[in-house]
């Protein structure tokens, strides 16, 4: 009895042993493999410190939006701050002061880049000519008709100063020039924003902020069926988000600083939220609004109108700005808000981007860019049918509302350092899964290489490296390392 219950046990040890082992394996190769990528993405992909978003496996093509050469870089994500991000976490993931170097790097490439506005453009020209079209900081008065509009656009600017503000931390603000660009930054968001809440898309200093009105929104006499051409940058402004960015950043840069005025800014943006919900018969929101709280053109394919794409981003972010700052008045809009466009889906279940104010009829644009109530000559460039989250955000809103604080506010910490990965337990067997596949693709060199294409002048359809694929490996490699025994 005594030999088999030996015997049993040696087994036990064997395999637990050989677990170990394999875990200890895996982990020597996550290593190796994210020094490897980062190595190679840093050394031979970066350029000046930034990155495109989608490079030729030879990396003699090179684009962003647009095809580009080695002395521009992007703004845009999965661009230059994601990748700053990236090195960041990979950084507080192993503690390997490498990865610090390279976001450094990327944080001397995106400081190079800082507009006298404030903020940062879709692009940064490290070209001398190129870059006196632009009003860099760093190269002291500029023309004055060089470029300084600052983007809130597609989360760049947001994006930005998310990276510069958690390396500032992570430098304990010991990094001078680091920390007073992005004081200066944070500083002119707070002067662009208007006397409502709002922010507008885009701005260069030279728009003022007084004189308008805080007013609801309500519904216009008449308005143009065809497109006016009208200047829409100065306009209140929740296209793709940017608002709602906006917000996400000041919440984290009190957070960081202590700094009342960042929080107080985006409490002002709830409450221009609030004031922005139209009245009956469509209690949502528009796309944007022109001074006088009326939906508005801005493009010719985004007529005025009520969208059924950013209201969802709306409700998310009202239940946000409820879980971080505890005020319920932010839950209010949420019910007859969720009932109308519930009531407002598509037979195939989508929503439409734009609903017809009063009528409630989904619009379209046919490929002439006609407005019409047909879905059935649509350009392909423009999502003017979108996707229906409106299940998950009344679950998440019936939850918010019925937490108690004590949930409440491990739910606003989630918020605020959902982007620290380091926790101690083991890995799943889903992520040691990822992790292995992650490593098995990576090439000798370091590169993940994919099919794909590249648009531009030359016509290419080999393998390329992509920022994003990057990016989504990088933080698979870091989420493994993270897990502390």
């Amino acid at each position: 009895m005594r030999s088999i219950i030996f015997s049993s046990l040696c087994v036990y040890m064997m395999v637990t042993s050989a677990g170990v082992a394999r875990a200890d394996d895996l982990r020597t190769e996550a290593t190796q493999a994210l020094q490897q990528a980062t190595d190679f993405f840093a050394d031979h992909v970066g350029s000046h410190g930034g990155y495109l978003w989608r490079y030729s496996a030879d990396l003699k093509l090179r684009e962003g939006e647009v095809e580009v050469g080695p002395d521009t870089v992007w703004i845009e994500e999965p661009g230059t701050p994601k990748i700053g991000i990236a090195f960041l976490r990979a950084y507080q993931a192993t503690e390997d002061r490498q990865y610090l170097t390279r976001a450094k790097e990327v944080a001397q490439c995106l400081i190079e880049g800082q507009l006298a506005s404030g903020g940062w453009d879709n692009l940064i020209e490290f070209d001398p000519d190129q870059r006196k079209r632009y009003a860099y900081r760093v190269d002291g008065p500029a023309s004055t008709k060089a470029r300084n509009t600052t983007t809130c656009d597609d989360n760049k600017t947001q994006e930005v100063l998310r990276f510069l503000m958690r390396l500032d931390k992570q430098l304990e603000f010991k990094d001078k020039q680091l920390h007073e660009a992005v004081v200066y930054a944070l500083d002119k968001v707070l002067e662009a924003q208007y006397p409502n809440g709002a922010w507008p898309q885009r701005f260069d200093g030279s728009h003022s902020t007084a004189g308008h009105s805080v007013v609801k929104a309500n519904y216009p006499e008449t308005w143009p069926r065809t497109y006016p051409n009208i200047k829409y940058q100065g306009f209140y402004t929740f296209n793709d988000n940017s608002i709602a960015d906006v917000i996400h950043v000041m919440f984290e840069a009190a957070e960081v600083y202590g700094d009342r005025r960042y929080a107080d800014a985006a409490l002002k943006a709830g409450d221009f939220i609030l004031l922005a919900q139209m009245p009956e018969p469509q209690p949502a929101w528009a796309q944007q609004y022109n001074l006088n709280m009326q939906p508005a053109w801005a493009r010719k394919f985004e007529p005025a109108s009520v969208t059924g794409g950013e209201s969802q981003g709306i409700l998310k972010t009202l239940i946000d700005i409820y879980i971080l700052s505890g005020e319920k008045k932010y839950l209010e809009p949420l019910p007859r808000a969720l009932k109308y466009l519930i009531d407002s889906q598509r037979k195939d279940g989508m929503m439409a981007r734009f609903y017809e104010l009063k009528t409630n009829k989904p619009l379209y644009f046919t490929k002439d860019y006609l407005l019409t109530y047909s879905d059935a000559d649509m350009p392909t460039h423009y999502g003017f049918v979108v996707g229906n989250k409106l299940a998950e955000i009344k679950k998440r809103y019936e939850t918010a509302s019925s937490a108690t604080e004590t949930e409440r506010e491990k739910s606003r910490r989630y918020l605020l350092d959902h982007h620290v990965y380091t926790k101690r337990g083991k890995p799943s067997s889903s992520l040691a899964k990822a992790t292995k596949q992650v490593i098995d693709a990576l090439d000798e060199q370091g590169r993940w290489l994919e099919p794909g294409e590249l648009k531009g002048g030359k016509t290419y359809d080999g393998k390329i490296i992509h920022c994003k694929t990057f990016v989504r490996n990088m933080e698979i490699l870091t989420r493994y390392l993270a897990i502390r025994p």
